[in-house]
């Protein structure tokens, strides 16, 4: 079913399309929902489409060699995945999986590549959008090449904290913070590469002194004591 030109406008990449191009791209959309642990966009896929999070959360996951999931990167509401394939017409990267059920926004790259291309301010916000990609998976294996698990736990909650807090080079570590829909521990096992159990075992030692309560849709985390074991020695 096509979409409204306005839905569109909830996404800031496509706010910079020319007016007159709204109806017609919304036209050619369409709006699909995915339930939780739903494969959203399958690796090699021949997609077609540029794909926009308009509720719920998106997880990119790979695979090591030994066959091991891993969280590559989220997606949150209002944020686009799929530009790869859609720049360089090569097969899906990643498979993306839904964390919740989620509603997500496809248009076709038919539509969408030629104004991207041609359309300065877009240009512009897809080349910034790789580059923050880039430089949070380049952090994110910094991370995996720590070797304590409660290290590696604890720099991955302030590397959470940084993007939540629009990529900030530096999160505030003067107060308790609060993160919402903070992922669960499967999920985070992922992105650390650690099994569930683990990372189940390291926050049972992180609430026991302090340093974080989670709760069910929110988790309070004391940032400054994050930090200080994020850095300590082995």
């Amino acid at each position: 079913m096509a979409i409204h030109p306005s839905l569109l406008l909830q996404f800031s990449l496509l706010r910079h399309l020319p007016a007159p191009a709204l109806p017609e791209v919304a036209a050619l959309s369409v709006l699909k929902t995915f339930a939780k642990r739903e494969v959203v966009l399958d690796k090699n896929a021949d997609s077609g489409y540029l794909y926009f999070l308009l509720e719920g959360q998106l997880q990119a996951t790979g695979f090591t060699l030994d066959g091991k999931e891993v969280g590559l990167y989220a997606v949150a509401e209002g944020e686009y995945f799929g530009e790869i394939a859609m720049l360089d017409s090569l097969p899906q990267p990643e498979i993306m999986l839904a964390n919740k059920k989620s509603q997500v926004v496809l248009v076709p790259n038919s539509a969408i590549r030629p104004m991207i291309l041609s359309q300065p301010l877009m240009t512009e916000a897809i080349t910034l959008g790789l580059t923050r990609r880039i430089r949070q998976q380049s952090e994110q294996r910094q991370i995996l090449s720590i070797n304590n698990p409660l290290q590696r736990v604890c720099a991955q909650l302030l590397l959470l904290f940084r993007y939540a807090q629009g990529q900030k080079e530096a999160v505030d570590l003067e107060s308790k913070q609060t993160l919402m829909n903070p992922p669960t521990h499967q999920e985070l096992a992922m992105m650390v590469n650690l099994s569930r159990e683990t990372v189940t075992r390291v926050f049972q030692v992180l609430q026991s002194n302090g340093a974080l309560d989670r709760q069910v849709d929110l988790m309070q985390v004391d940032l400054n004591h994050i930090a200080r074991l994020a850095n300590s020695a082995d």
